[in-house]
């Protein structure tokens, strides 16, 4: 069990995805001007924190391996993917997801039957500067924990 907080790469990216995750409950805070502590536990936000995570993996490896590694190569690949994906694919299934729930509230205020669906969640993906500050966050969680405890 304790070779596992060995496992540099590991370590990064789970800190920076609980850090990322964190983080956003006093950014919304400030951003929003309310107090929602269960966006720690949601999707989307600032920051991405799927996207510190991959970076954070990635450039763990970079440090360990170096850049010319396979799992660097995997690690840029699996990034990309995975930011593409955030702000891409999963924004758009959040923006069509609003405009669902929007339809059937309209569809139960007209009194049309609505089979009582539950709402759809809406905040799902990342808007492009999300992606972007929690791929900075993940390459500076990654570069800390290095120069703090694994070099």
């Amino acid at each position: 069990m304790t070779a596992l907080f060995h496992n540099y790469p590991l370590m990064a990216a789970l800190l920076a995805i609980l850090m990322a995750q964190f983080i956003k409950v006093p950014l919304f805070l400030v951003m929003q001007r309310s107090w929602n502590p269960a966006i720690a536990l949601s999707t989307g936000g600032m920051p991405s924190s799927h996207s510190a995570a991959v970076t954070s993996l990635t450039t763990a490896i970079a440090w360990k391996a170096g850049v010319s590694s396979t799992g660097f190569a995997i690690g840029v690949v699996l990034s990309a993917i995975t930011m593409f994906d955030a702000a891409g694919i999963r924004r758009h299934a959040g923006i069509h997801a609003t405009f669902i729930n929007r339809l059937m509230t309209v569809i139960r205020d007209e009194g049309q039957d609505s089979h009582n669906l539950p709402a759809l969640k809406e905040m799902l993906g990342h808007r492009p500067i999300e992606v972007i500050a929690g791929a900075i966050f993940g390459i500076a969680v990654s570069t800390g924990l290095y120069w703090l405890c694994y070099r």
